[in-house]
């Protein structure tokens, strides 16, 4: 569950952002692991697709952080 959309993230809270960003890092961190140690992925795109998923998610905690602060 590496990939989510746009849409899906805006619908989270800002709590369940955090704790999925928490979630792929650590995956991302294991799937780093595997690869540099010289084992074979199931998924060789899986980096790629957890590295763009975790920009996804704080591109839009940082764009709602601020909208938030210039709405009054």
């Amino acid at each position: 569950m590496a990939s989510l959309r746009p849409s899906e993230i805006r619908d989270m809270t800002s709590e369940e952002r955090q704790s999925e960003l928490d979630k792929l890092s650590t995956e991302l961190l294991n799937a780093r692991a595997v690869q540099f140690s010289g084992g074979s992925s199931d998924n060789p795109g899986l980096v790629r697709q957890l590295r763009r998923t975790i920009a996804r998610i704080k591109t839009i905690q940082k764009q709602q952080e601020t909208s938030e602060e210039g709405s009054p």
